[in-house]
């Protein structure tokens, strides 16, 4: 069992009572696997890399962020997650001196973000493979016509070319550009299909 685990538990289950919609949850304790493989072979802090998986997206589940759809155009999840981390972490008996740098991680977490530890390089390059392959596809998909951004396929599927085209680009270690490899040939492949399908007419 992992040194901290009641901490690690108490986590997934408060996720698991704000994620909303619920399909949200499942990118948490993906994101943290991947980045225990990305991680192998590194010297970094495992704590701050888990508890920053878990609660770097708060600020994007319903009921945190805004309802108002023009607020919500503008919205920031980052401070928001930065400012509700040390409260909810501290709640739940995570280690006080490692907060800080569970905060830093998710203020870097995004893909134009700049780490400046090895915690905050391995979120940011497990979160944007999230972005890429199979997964990355269905979390896009799965927002058409639900998220402003992605009111037709249309939107979603010149988002996708564009996480293509720029994010396994910016994977900053090598293990993440290994297991970028076949998410790469996944998305080109669903990407190259699209574009011999819908006749003109994708929506």
């Amino acid at each position: 069992m992992p040194e901290h685990a009641d901490y690690r538990l108490a986590l997934a289950d408060y996720i698991a009572t704000v994620a909303r919609p619920v399909d949200k949850f499942g990118h948490q304790p993906r994101l943290y696997a991947l980045t225990r493989s990305i991680g192998a072979g590194h010297d970094y802090n495992d704590d701050v890399v888990c508890a920053a998986s878990w609660l770097h997206d708060l600020g994007v589940f319903i009921g945190q962020r805004p309802e108002d759809s023009e607020a919500l155009a503008q919205w920031n999840h980052v401070p928001y997650a930065m400012e509700h981390a040390p409260s909810i972490l501290q709640r739940l008996g995570f280690p006080a001196d490692s907060i800080p740098a569970v905060v830093e991680a998710i203020r870097t977490h995004q893909p134009h973000g700049q780490p400046t530890t090895m915690e905050g390089v391995i979120l940011r390059d497990a979160d944007i493979l999230e972005q890429l392959g199979a997964i990355g596809i269905l979390r896009t998909v799965s927002k058409v016509g639900r998220d402003t951004r992605f009111p037709t396929f249309t939107e979603a599927v010149a988002a996708l070319r564009r996480t293509l085209e720029v994010l396994p680009g910016q994977l900053r270690l090598d293990s993440s550009r290994a297991l970028a490899e076949p998410k790469i040939r996944a998305m080109r492949a669903l990407l190259d299909a699209v574009e011999s399908e819908h006749q003109g007419f994708l929506c």
